[in-house]
Formats: structure tokens, sequence, C-alpha cells
């Protein structure tokens, strides 16, 4: 990420913010940053829209799961109103590559479209 833009600040506060362990059990916080469009294909190949996605946040972090770390985090502003973001996770040894397209609606900046692709670490 290069230079000083408010839009690519929000949309990567905002997607370090869903990878948050409090953030991730709290159904009301997560659906402040999700679009009510929004849509996601998960690393499983699984489709998700944003009732599933807060229902399985909110399931998965009540039994507990190990710390997401991000590397890699690239954001560029596609339009005024869309920033793009790629980075890669790894929760517990589980590594995804991740596309984010955020949007600024009335309500702020929210995830619009998510999307991860596993892979190894011989493959980085």
């Amino acid at each position: 990420m290069t230079g000083h833009d408010a839009a690519v600040e929000a949309a990567v506060a905002g997607e370090l913010s869903l990878l948050d362990p409090q953030v991730r059990r709290s159904p009301e916080r997560v659906g402040e940053l999700l679009h009510p469009e929004f849509l996601e294909f998960g690393a499983s190949g699984r489709i998700w829209d944003r009732a599933s996605v807060i229902a399985a946040l909110a399931a998965e972090h009540a039994s507990g799961g190990a710390a997401t770390t991000v590397s890699r985090m690239n954001a560029v502003r596609l339009a005024p109103d869309v920033v793009h973001l790629t980075f890669d996770t790894d929760q517990g040894g589980r590594r995804a590559r991740r596309s984010s397209l955020w949007r600024l609606t009335g309500q702020g900046w929210r995830l619009y479209f998510h999307q991860g692709t596993l892979f190894h670490a011989d493959t980085a």
C-alpha cells in the first residue's frame, strides 16, 4: 500500500476487524461490517451469504479457534466507493490467499465480496 488514502485505511481496518476473535464473536459487529448483499466464495468451495457468515463466525468462536495472522496485505482503490484488498492468512497452519471488495455505503465501508483460496507453504 502506498500513500495516504482514507478509503483504503477504512477497508483495511474493517478487514482486520473481521479477523479479530472478539469482533467475530459478535453477530451485531460482524453485521455492521458486511454489506447487505454480501457474498463469499469460501476456501472450502462453499458459497456464503451474509446471514450464513454471521452465524458461522458466532459458532466458530463460541468453540474457540486458532488465531489468524495476516501477511502481504495490498490495497487498491478501484473507484471512489470501491477498495480491493488482497492478502494471505494463516490460521493454525491453514493458509489462504484472500481477495475482498469493500464498498462505501450510507453506513460506511462494508465488505461486499470475499474469496479465499487455500495454498501450501511450498507454493508461496
